[in-house]
């Protein structure tokens, strides 16, 4: 049954000897010696003048203000959460349909995740779903906004730009606004990513992550930053990461709970030099996924595509089953001859630890968790 279009994706990557994986990084001999460049000067820890630098040329690359270096993704939301006030005993909203890092950043805080729906389109949280929510199980008291069954303070909100697809942050945003909770951009996937009027992805909200694992868009084997709008966040975000070390020639003075979460100077030179293909693997995988619309065009599955007007960097390319299991036969297929596709995640209410966590209705996840196939979406030249 799928055995033409399992060939097709074979002959898209040349058709290898061996498995086609879902995403492979790219090196090449400039990323090397900049890696043997820091390695002789022997700043490869958390000093070093790689980590400004690539600081400074992330914030000129996606217009925010500000960013802040840190060890990986995770540990990026969850400074960025800290920062919103996030803490023991608030809820925070997001979506089910997201690598379980979003959900566990929430509750390396003491909060707890609410899960609400995402979109058909963009895959991201639904703004609609927000507001229904709110306005059912929520109220407002002295400028917060108060969950009645619990009493809870709903502090944040954490959308995730998925796949690369730019989500409707705006209209989200507004919602949360009207009900005084901060949203933190969840912009892992989406480096390279751009909404309809021209804005990167993780600059319109307060706070924003971006991820440079090893199966990101560009990498340094791990890696992340936060996005600002505002210097003092920014500022902030440097402290705390650094141990709350107060500075001093030599003393060791802390003024608050900090975390070891700086990126080394040794990955900071890696993913600067990284940075500078981004333009190239966003069109690459661009063209691949016009080459997956083609193979993909006379069959009865459908190719997820970026939301009208915006522009994604396709990080990985989405196909529509029909049902999951049709899904199921069709990564089987794929498996059985080297294609190594993969389902999208399983939702995060479907794992125990958030199991019995708050929610609202979640059919879109649900039908999107049990339809969708990742298909191959390495960036290699």
């Amino acid at each position: 049954m799928f055995e033409e279009v399992v060939t097709g994706i074979r002959q898209l990557f040349g058709d290898p000897e061996g498995p086609i994986p879902l995403h492979a990084p790219w090196f090449d001999r400039a990323d090397e010696e900049a890696v043997a460049a820091v390695v002789r000067s022997t700043f490869v820890s958390s000093i070093g003048p790689d980590i400004t630098a690539f600081e400074q040329e992330l914030a000129q690359v996606t217009g925010a203000p500000h960013a802040v270096a840190v060890v990986n993704g995770t540990a990026a939301l969850h400074t960025a959460l800290v920062l919103a006030g996030c803490g023991p005993g608030d809820l925070v909203l997001t979506q089910p349909f997201t690598f379980i890092a979003t959900c566990n950043a929430i509750t390396y805080t003491g909060a707890q995740p609410v899960f609400l729906d995402i979109e058909e389109d963009t895959l991201g949280l639904s703004p609609e779903a927000v507001r229904t929510w709110l306005e059912r199980e929520c109220e407002r008291r002295a400028g917060r906004c108060v969950h009645k069954a619990t009493g809870r303070n709903v502090r944040a909100c954490v959308p995730m730009h998925a796949f690369g697809l730019p989500m409707r942050i705006e209209a989200l945003m507004a919602e949360c606004d009207a009900w005084g909770i901060t949203v933190v951009e969840d912009a892992a996937e989406s480096l390279g990513s751009y909404h309809t009027d021209g804005r990167h992805t993780g600059t319109t909200a307060p706070l924003a992550t971006v991820s440079f694992n090893g199966n990101k868009i560009i990498t340094c084997g791990g890696g992340g930053a936060l996005l600002f709008q505002d210097g003092a966040l920014a500022r902030r975000a440097k402290h705390l990461t650094t141990q709350a070390k107060l500075p001093h020639a030599w003393a060791f003075s802390h003024d608050a709970v900090g975390y070891n979460y700086r990126l080394p100077n040794l990955n900071a030179a890696l993913v600067r030099s990284q940075l500078r293909k981004l333009p190239h693997n966003v069109a690459v995988k661009r063209a691949l996924h016009q080459r997956y619309l083609r193979l993909f065009a006379d069959t009865p599955w459908t190719m997820v595509e970026e939301p009208a007007g915006t522009r994604s960097n396709h990080w990985l390319n989405a196909l529509l089953l029909r049902d999951r299991t049709e899904r199921d036969a069709f990564l089987a297929a794929c498996h059985a001859a080297g294609v190594l596709a993969r389902p999208a995640w399983e939702l995060a209410t479907d794992q125990p630890m958030y199991a019995d966590a708050l929610r609202g209705d979640l059919s879109v996840s649900r039908d999107r968790q049990d339809r969708v196939v990742n298909l191959p979406s390495s960036a290699h030249p």
